[in-house]
């Protein structure tokens, strides 16, 4: 694993539309599966992890540190790609995909080891470092094997690998998390970091491609000349339409998490499961569906159409596919979070997935058809510039809605408060950070608090809880509206797009 990828450009696997395409796209994939499988075997239980107050094993903190949590997560993961796209360009992808595999391993060995806020807020600013450095040098050596003919499909297979990842991620968290206790979360992070370093294995294998980048620049210059390129006014045009859509997108995966936990009633699907691993029996006695399966149809979803339907747009302009899909995805999540039902809850995934395919891949695609020569590693480092802002700030602002108006805990205390006997002379400035203490009652127990007092079951409190204070509306409104404003910018930005030559793909 030596050598100057610039050196021999014999290395580099030409892409021929003709022949489908070559080994090097192949091996892409492979190693793009391995990671994401890692890295989805964490990322849907994480918000449960971090906040749900009565998982047994977790951390229990509170929906604004999750946010905190996650903005930063972001932040790293996919802000840093707009250096590390230059970086990989100049110093060779393949040493930057080992590089990323190292500190991702480190990463995820951090969180199992170290069970606390800064435990696992340092683990995963190590793991968002090391995929920030992943991306780009991973992206950019599947985007030269792709003509503009074999594009589409191309980045349509790959982003169904990644969904194959994500859907088999989601079993095994569920599989490893028996009885959600620390030990099991423990072992969660282990089986993380052991699937990333059969990554490992496949860089062996995997050859060098020239990127056709200068290779004088040190680091200084290569950032300097990122954020000289990026400063062109269409192109922030774009990254900021993109980023709202983000805002609203990663809330399914980010934020449904705990409001399923708290709010929806998947017994009714628990009935029709075809494996018992796929039920667990929840805090009221019933058997339920984990809520990382109920949201793996997602990726399953992907995984089954992903390919046909990129094969039905691929001849549609990559703006105009992701314009419909705007409106897909914002359906979704309107008819996803405005249930506590759980087959209501799924047709709205299925709403939201179908509007992901016609989006995701194609923002790859189209920064890949608008780069200029040498700066593809560049361009597909600037894609994750909107994940970045939209899913770290969309995670920060739904961290403080859903402390505020959403999360069931802090509704049982409110309610404990305002509408029984139990708080009566006790004082509150209305702050739910000063509510815990006003109750009297932990955050953790304030639940089966509520259903001590008021005399009833679990699913009658919720259903108090959900009637007295709208959650549904108050949180996932304002994340559809985002969306709606997001894919009325794209449909302008497209119209105008077709009178640029450089941005018209």
């Amino acid at each position: 694993m030596t050598g100057d990828p610039s050196a021999d450009s014999s290395a580099t696997a030409h892409p021929d539309s003709k022949k489908g395409f070559n080994s090097t796209y192949w091996m892409c994939i492979a190693i793009e599966m391995w990671e994401r499988l890692a890295y989805y075997t964490l990322r849907p239980v994480a918000p449960i992890y971090v906040m749900q107050a009565d998982e047994p094993g977790g951390l229990h903190l509170t929906a604004e540190h999750k946010g905190w949590i996650f903005l930063w997560w972001f932040i790293f993961q996919s802000l840093f790609p707009m250096v590390t796209g230059g970086l990989a360009d100049r110093y060779g992808y393949r040493k930057t995909i080992l590089f990323s595999v190292l500190v991702n391993v480190t990463g995820y060995l951090m969180m199992a080891f170290l069970h606390s806020y800064y435990g696992f807020f340092g683990g995963v600013l190590v793991l968002a470092f090391g995929t920030a450095f992943f991306k780009p040098g991973l992206q950019a050596t599947l985007g030269h094997q792709l003509t503009k003919e074999n594009s589409s499909l191309g980045w349509g297979i790959f982003y169904w690998i990644v969904n194959v990842g994500s859907w088999i991620g989601h079993i095994v968290s569920a599989l490893v998390l028996v009885s959600h206790s620390t030990t099991d979360w423990r072992n969660l992070f282990i089986v993380c970091a052991a699937f990333t370093c059969l990554n490992l294995l496949m860089l062996i294998k995997l050859p060098h491609v020239a990127s056709g980048a200068s290779k004088t620049e040190n680091p200084f210059q290569v950032f300097i000349r990122t954020i000289r390129n990026i400063f062109k006014l269409r192109l922030v045009a774009w990254l900021l339409i993109m980023s709202c859509f983000w805002a609203m997108m990663y809330q399914l995966w980010d934020l449904q998490p705990n409001f399923i936990e708290d709010w929806v009633d998947s017994s009714m699907v628990a009935e029709h499961v075809p494996f018992d691993s796929w039920e667990e029996t929840g805090p009221d006695g019933r058997q339920r569906v984990p809520q990382q399966i109920l949201i793996s149809l997602n990726a399953l979803l992907i995984v089954l159409f992903m390919i046909p339907v990129s094969w039905l747009v691929r001849k549609m302009r990559t703006l105009e596919s992701m314009f419909f899909g705007m409106l897909g995805a914002t359906a979704g999540v309107l008819v996803a979070g405005l249930t506590g039902n759980g087959w209501m809850l799924l047709l709205g995934i299925f709403f939201f997935s179908l509007g992901e395919m016609l989006t995701g891949p194609k923002k790859n695609e189209y920064l890949s058809l608008i780069a200029p020569p040498g700066k593809k590693g560049l361009y597909l480092g600037y894609v994750n510039i909107p994940v970045g802002i939209g899913g770290g700030f969309g995670n920060f602002i739904a961290g403080k809605i859903y402390n505020r108006v959403g999360e069931k805990a802090t509704l049982a205390l409110k309610y404990l408060m305002e509408e029984t006997p139990f708080a009566e002379g006790k004082t509150w400035d209305g702050s739910v950070h000063t509510l815990e203490e006003a109750v009297g009652v932990p955050r953790t127990e304030a639940f089966a608090k509520l259903q001590e007092v008021l005399g009833v079951d679990g699913p009658t409190a919720a259903r108090i809880l959900w009637d007295t204070y709208d959650p549904q509306y108050k949180v996932w409104i304002p994340f559809a509206a985002v969306g709606v404003a997001a894919a009325i910018a794209l449909a302008i930005y497209g119209r105008l797009a077709k009178r640029w030559a450089d941005m018209n793909a």
